[in-house]
């Protein structure tokens, strides 16, 4: 007969990482006292390749139903995004342009510019002081 310990281990072993002293210990305690050693044995490898198993589709299921919520949401795959990362790249060839948005066959001139010639209102002006010079008398 089981208890609800033995259950609660059992649970444990599905989802957990169940390691070959803790399957032995779950096997003995779910075998009768008389059990042979064995038999024992036996079960712990039984218990411990259905645990794995056991988790493997778990995680299975999992991913599958992340993977489906996140498509009903519409949430891009990583294939998606890589899918218009390359079409952007071929777009952007097409049109000659850079990463950055730049065009890459633009040249620039090194001519100089012609500068522009000040006017009178914008020269600083420059006051002549009206005081008559003296002169030093000896």
């Amino acid at each position: 007969m089981t208890t609800l310990e033995e259950v609660r281990k059992s649970i444990e072993a599905v989802i957990g990482n169940l390691t070959p002293a803790k399957a032995q210990e779950l096997a003995k305690s779910l075998s009768d006292p008389g059990t042979a050693k064995e038999q024992v044995s036996k079960l712990a490898a039984d218990m411990l390749v259905w645990s794995q198993r056991s988790r493997e589709r778990l995680k299975e299921f999992v991913s599958r139903e992340v993977s489906s919520q996140m498509n009903s949401m519409g949430v891009a795959t990583q294939a998606d995004l890589d899918s218009v990362k390359k079409r952007v790249r071929d777009l952007e060839r097409r049109a000659g342009m850079t990463a950055s948005g730049r065009r890459s066959t633009a040249k620039k001139s090194t001519a100089k510019k012609p500068t522009a010639q000040k006017s009178e209102a914008q020269k600083p002006t420059v006051k002549k002081s009206t005081a008559k010079p003296t002169t030093a008398a000896s």
